[in-house]
C-alpha cells in the first residue's frame, strides 16, 4: 500500500503533464480517502472517472486517467486492470487517426522484450528520430503530445518506457541501457536513426546517458532530473528518498528496499563515461529535488564537455514551473536538432 500524501504529491505533475481537464485532478483528490479497495480508494476513484470518458468516446482522456490509476506502479488486480485499460483506450485512439504504430523489440541477452509506439516513419522521407522515454513511473501512452512536438521540428519519434514498466518486460538492473540500441536497429527502416535524439526523463535519462557513451548513432540528449552519480552513491540520500521511489524502485529491480542500499551504487555514472559524450546535453535540475540530489548538476558541469543547464528553485520535476521547463526542454530541442540539418 502506497503513502497516501506521496501519491497525491507525486501524480500531481503527471496529471498536469496529461493536460487532463480543467478542475479534474482536484475533484478526484476531494474524493481519494485511502489506497485501498472499493470507494474512495485512489484506483477506484481514477478508473470510475476514466470509465466515464471512455463511455462519452473521449479515448485519450480515459487512458490518462487509466494511467493514473495504474500510478505509480502495478502492486495488484486492480492497477493490472487498469493498467490494461490505459493500453486497449489508448490503441482504440490511436488506431483511429494517428500515424502511431507499434513496434515489439525483443533485445539480445535479456528475458524480456518492449512494445515501442513509433510515428513519422517513412521508408522514402526518413527524418531524424526523437527516443523519448520518462521515469519509473511513467507509461508511454501519458505522452502522445511529443507526437505532435515531433512533427514540429521535423523528426520521427518513438516512444518507450523504463524496464518493468508498462509493456517493457526487460529486467531493470545496471546493463538495462543496452535495451536502447535494439530500439534503433529496428527503426532503421523507417526513420535516420544515425541522428537520434534522446528526450528521457529522470532515470529515463540515466539509462539514455550510459547508452550515449558507446552508441555514436544519439546524436544530443535533453533530460529534466535524471540521477547521475550521487542518488547511487550517497547512501544516506537514499534513505530519506520518498517512500513512492524506493518502493518503485524496488518493485522494478526485484529486490526490497534494504537491498536497494546494496544494488544501487555500482550504477553510478563515472566521470570516465561523462567525458565519453561528445554530443550537446541539455539538463534541467531543481533546487529542492526531494528524489535526485542538486549535486549531480555539478558531476555533469565537471565532465559534459557540452552542456547546457537550467535550474529552478523548485522540487522533483519542477511542477510549479510546467510551462517554463517545457519552454527550456524545447528549445533546447530544436537547438540540437538544427545542428544535424
Amino acid at each position: 500500500m502506497n503513502v497516501l500524501d506521496e501519491l497525491k504529491q507525486f501524480a500531481s505533475v503527471h496529471s498536469q503533464l496529461q493536460e487532463l481537464p480543467e478542475g479534474l485532478w482536484q475533484q478526484i483528490m476531494d474524493r481519494i480517502t485511502s489506497d485501498d479497495d472499493g470507494p474512495g480508494a485512489w484506483v477506484y476513484e481514477w478508473s470510475t472517472v476514466a470509465s466515464e470518458f471512455e463511455t462519452e468516446g473521449e479515448l485519450l482522456t480515459a487512458s490518462h486517467c487509466y494511467t493514473m490509476a495504474r500510478f505509480p506502479f502495478v502492486d495488484g488486480p486492480a492497477r493490472a486492470e487498469a493498467l490494461r485499460r490505459s493500453i486497449r483506450t489508448f490503441d482504440t485512439w490511436r488506431l483511429r487517426g494517428t500515424s502511431l504504430e507499434s513496434i515489439d523489440v525483443r533485445p539480445d541477452g535479456t528475458d524480456g522484450s518492449l512494445r515501442c509506439l513509433a510515428g513519422g516513419l517513412s521508408t522514402r522521407d526518413k527524418r531524424p528520430l526523437l527516443l523519448f522515454m520518462g521515469g519509473i513511473v511513467s507509461l508511454k501512452q501519458q505522452w502522445a503530445s511529443v507526437l505532435h512536438l515531433a512533427e514540429a521540428v521535423g523528426m520521427a519519434v518513438v516512444l518507450c518506457e523504463m524496464p518493468g514498466v508498462g509493456e517493457n518486460t526487460v529486467p531493470y538492473d545496471r546493463n538495462s541501457w543496452q535495451m536502447l540500441p535494439p530500439i534503433l536497429d529496428a527503426l532503421t527502416d523507417g526513420a535516420d536513426v544515425e541522428h537520434t535524439i534522446a528526450m528521457a526523463n529522470s532515470f529515463g535519462g540515466h539509462l539514455a546517458l550510459r547508452c550515449a557513451a558507446v552508441d555514436e548513432r544519439i546524436r544530443g540528449i535533453v533530460s529534466n532530473s535524471p540521477p547521475i552519480s550521487d542518488f547511487f552513491t550517497d547512501i544516506e540520500w537514499l534513505r530519506g528518498i520518498p517512500r513512492v521511489t524506493t518502493d518503485t524502485l524496488a518493485h522494478l529491480t526485484g529486490t526490497d528496499p534494504a537491498g536497494l542500499l546494496e544494488l544501487l551504487p555500482d550504477w553510478a555514472l563515472t566521470g570516465t563515461e561523462l567525458k565519453r559524450l561528445e554530443i550537446p546535453v541539455a539538463y534541467l535540475a531543481s533546487l529542492r529535488d526531494e528524489i535526485i540530489p542538486r549535486t549531480e548538476v555539478d558531476h555533469m558541469r565537471n565532465n559534459v564537455r557540452d552542456l547546457d543547464t537550467k535550474v529552478f528553485d523548485d522540487v522533483h520535476a519542477s511542477p510549479s514551473h510546467l510551462v517554463e521547463a517545457r519552454e527550456w526542454m524545447f528549445a533546447s530541442l530544436l537547438r540540437i536538432r538544427n545542428t544535424l540539418a
